[in-house]
């Protein structure tokens, strides 16, 4: 089994669940040929944290499947816009931690 972890990335947890449900359960080398062509920022990121997760397990990606991927919520950075008459808005900047596991076919079934 192979892990990879991304950790305070600069990107929405919600925005990156839409695209981690999509690729969960694929074969590795599915899953980056179609993140590959998907215009989201997570899509990159993701693809390159599972591509991480199958070079540490010391796989090939034709061999292997997604098991597990994973986002959770980082800490949100949080900054203010000055507004008129001297009032402030805030301005909530969150951040994720990407957790992908990938494993051999038969082990999926264990």
């Amino acid at each position: 089994m192979g892990k990879s972890t991304l950790k305070f990335i600069r990107l929405s947890p919600t925005k990156a669940r839409l695209i981690a449900r999509e690729v969960q359960g694929m074969n590795a080398e599915l899953a980056l040929a179609s993140l590959e062509f998907m215009p989201n920022k997570a899509a990159r990121v993701i693809s390159k944290v599972i591509a991480s997760a199958v070079a540490n397990g010391d796989y090939e990606p034709e061999e292997v499947i997604v098991s597990s991927c994973r986002v959770d919520r980082g800490p949100v950075l949080k900054r203010f816009r000055p507004r008129a008459r001297g009032r402030a808005t805030p301005i909530r900047k969150p951040t994720s931690h990407i957790f992908v596991e990938v494993s051999k076919e038969q082990d999926k079934d264990k």
